[in-house]
């Protein structure tokens, strides 16, 4: 596999750091991001759509933001709801050490651990937030949608931002099969927000 991709260990890839800033909820976010990392210019639409749709949710207890790239969807949810235990995983090094800095420039605690999909977890969570990295392939899309179940606490939401054209079809009929059932929360620009709760 190519080590370059973002969704792998590519830490023998040359650095080019930069910061962006985001605004959401009425607050401004300063993040590092790095070459290597997923949406390294800006953070993409397919993340603010799931942060949107999360901050709706609402959440409490512990919160896992699964294949965290530098960290934007678990430091949001941080902040915004500083009650919860956030972690944030990833297969990417590079990602998590930006997710650690990151996590200090916007003055918050989360704790970074590296996964590659669940291998790395062992804990159990209240909701997990993910935007699945889709170059993957479905194999390791579908995989975390189904581990998810298992990672769940009774009540337990998972919530996934897929592009339609991408796959969101498939990965219904996926959370369907495996949570048995998926709500279509949003439909936002293509994309769309799947919920399956643990019952």
């Amino acid at each position: 596999m190519n080590g370059t991709h973002y969704f792998t260990d590519n830490r023998g890839l040359s650095s080019n750091r930069r910061e962006i800033t985001f605004r959401f909820s009425g607050r401004t976010f300063t993040f590092v991001t790095d070459d290597g990392v997923f949406s390294k210019n800006e953070v993409d639409t397919g993340t603010l759509i799931l942060l949107k749709n999360a901050v709706c949710a609402p959440l409490s207890g512990s919160v896992l933001d699964l294949g965290c790239g530098y960290g934007t969807v678990g430091i949001t949810v941080k902040t915004l709801f500083p009650q919860c235990s956030v972690t944030c995983s990833d297969v990417n090094p590079r990602a998590l050490e930006l997710t650690e800095l990151n996590a200090g420039k916007n003055n918050v605690t989360v704790k970074a651990v590296f996964s590659d999909r669940f291998a790395g977890l062992d804990d159990t969570y209240d909701a997990i937030l993910t935007n699945p990295p889709i170059r993957a392939g479905k194999a390791v899309v579908h995989g975390m949608l189904e581990e998810a179940y298992g990672h769940l606490n009774a009540g337990g939401m998972l919530l996934a931002v897929i592009r339609r054209k991408q796959g969101a079809e498939s990965a219904v009929k996926k959370i369907t099969e495996v949570f048995g059932s998926c709500e279509v929360v949003d439909r936002d620009r293509g994309y769309w927000i799947l919920k399956g709760i643990r019952r």
